[in-house]
C-alpha cells in the first residue's frame, strides 16, 4: 500500500500543483484518516524543495461552528487565512470525512450566511489560479463513511477510489494526459460554437457560450477527474432541466431537482425531496440563482452515483450543472457563495446540441 500512496502523492505533487523550489505549500486535510497520503505529499513538496505549511484537523467542527456561531462570528474571516489565500503559491487538499451527514441538520440559514462571508476566501483562490499566480488540487482518500455512502465496503470502494484516479497503472499521469488530448478536441470544437442546447428526459434549455472558453479537466485542480466544462452567459440559460441523480451539498440531499431558468435565472426550483433546501441555497446570495457552469462528464471508470459530487460529476455519460459562482479563467462573471454541481444521467436518450448540430447522444461524444 506504501507504493500507492506515494504513486498518489507524486500525481498531486508533480503533476496537478507542479511544486517547485522555494513554492509555499499548503496541505489541508480534515482527519486523521488522511495521514499516509498527507505524509506522502508532505515528503515530496520537501524532496522538490518546497517549503510545506500543515493544516490537519482531528475531526470537521464545521457543525459545532455553524450550531453555536453567532451572526458576528459566522461573518469573521480571519486575517491568516486571508493571508493564506493571498500569498501562498500551492494548495493541496486531501478530504477524508469521518462522518458526511454531519452538516445534515445545521442551520440552512447559518450555513448560507457562512458561505457568503467565505465568498472572498475562494474568489481569491480562483482569481490568482486564472492568471497562473497559484495552484490547487483537491484529492480525496477512502473513509468507512464515504464507503458507507456508496454502499460500499471499504475495501471495495477503495478499489473504486484507486481505479478511478487511475493509480491502478503504473503511470496513471500518462493516462491523465491522454484524457487532456482527446478533452481537448471537444472543448476546441465547443470553442467555436455560440450556442448549446441540451435534451432528456423534462429538459430542454438552451445557453450561449459565446465569448467563452471550454476547459479540459484531466487532474489539474480535482482529482479524479473527467470532464469538459465552461461557464455559460450569465443571462442566457432559458428552458427547463431535470437531475436524475441525487444532489448532495454539506451533507443535504434533494433529489429528483426541476429547475426553471429565465435569463440566466433559475425562477422556479422543484424537488421530491428536500425543496426547502433547494430553495435555501438558491437564495444564499444575489448570485446563487444563476448558473456558473455546465459541464459534460467524461470519466468512464466513475459509472455510479456515490454520494461524493468529487467523482459524481465526472461519471462519463453525465452532465453536470452548478448553480453559483462560475470559473474566472472561462471568462465567468458570476459571483456567488454558492456553487453546487447538480448531475444529470444522459444515457437515456439525452442529447446536446452546438450550434444547432447533434454533438452528443445517449452518454458519448459522436464528433
Amino acid at each position: 500500500m506504501a507504493d500507492i500512496w506515494e504513486k498518489y502523492a507524486k500525481v498531486l505533487v508533480d503533476y496537478s500543483t507542479k511544486v517547485q523550489k522555494g513554492d509555499l505549500v499548503i496541505i489541508k486535510a480534515t482527519s486523521p484518516m488522511a495521514e499516509n497520503l498527507v505524509k506522502a505529499v508532505y515528503k515530496k513538496v520537501l524532496q522538490n524543495g518546497a517549503n510545506p505549511i500543515l493544516r490537519t484537523s482531528i475531526c470537521d467542527m464545521s457543525d459545532i461552528f455553524i450550531k453555536y456561531a453567532n451572526d458576528e462570528q459566522l461573518d469573521y474571516v480571519d486575517p491568516i487565512s486571508k493571508l493564506e489565500y493571498k500569498i501562498v503559491d500551492k494548495y493541496i487538499s486531501i478530504g477524508a470525512p469521518l462522518n458526511v451527514k454531519n452538516m445534515a441538520r445545521a442551520d440552512k440559514t447559518k450555513l448560507a450566511r457562512r458561505s457568503k462571508a467565505t465568498r472572498e476566501l475562494s474568489e481569491l483562490l480562483l482569481s490568482r489560479s486564472a492568471k497562473g499566480e497559484a495552484s490547487w488540487v483537491v484529492a480525496d482518500v477512502p473513509t468507512n463513511a464515504l464507503a458507507q455512502e456508496a454502499k460500499m465496503s471499504f475495501d471495495e470502494y477503495s478499489e473504486f477510489l484507486f481505479n478511478a484516479c487511475f493509480l491502478n497503472l503504473d503511470d496513471p499521469v500518462e493516462k491523465l494526459l491522454e484524457m487532456d488530448k482527446q478533452q481537448k478536441k471537444w472543448a476546441q470544437h465547443l470553442d467555436k460554437t455560440k450556442t448549446i442546447r441540451i435534451v432528456g428526459e423534462k429538459t430542454d434549455i438552451t445557453f450561449s457560450t459565446k465569448g467563452r472558453k471550454w476547459i479540459s479537466c484531466s487532474g489539474l485542480n480535482n482529482y479524479p477527474d473527467g470532464e469538459v466544462f465552461t461557464s455559460p452567459v450569465e443571462n442566457s440559460a432559458n428552458g427547463q432541466i431535470y437531475f436524475d441523480f441525487p444532489a448532495i451539498y454539506r451533507g443535504n440531499e434533494a433529489h429528483k431537482i426541476l429547475l426553471t431558468l429565465k435569463n440566466g435565472k433559475v425562477i422556479d426550483a422543484k424537488a421530491e425531496k428536500g425543496e426547502e433546501f433547494l430553495n435555501a441555497m438558491l437564495d444564499m446570495d444575489e448570485g446563487s440563482r444563476f448558473v456558473g457552469e455546465i459541464a459534460i462528464g467524461t470519466n468512464e471508470m466513475i459509472q455510479d452515483v456515490t454520494g461524493n459530487i468529487l467523482f459524481d460529476e465526472k461519471i462519463g455519460g453525465s452532465i453536470h450543472m452548478a448553480i453559483g459562482a462560475s470559473y474566472p479563467e472561462t471568462g465567468g462573471k458570476n459571483v456567488s457563495g454558492l456553487h453546487w454541481d447538480i448531475i444529470k444521467n444522459m444515457k437515456n436518450g439525452g442529447e446536446i446540441y452546438a450550434d444547432d448540430s447533434l454533438i452528443y447522444q445517449n452518454g458519448k461524444f459522436i464528433i
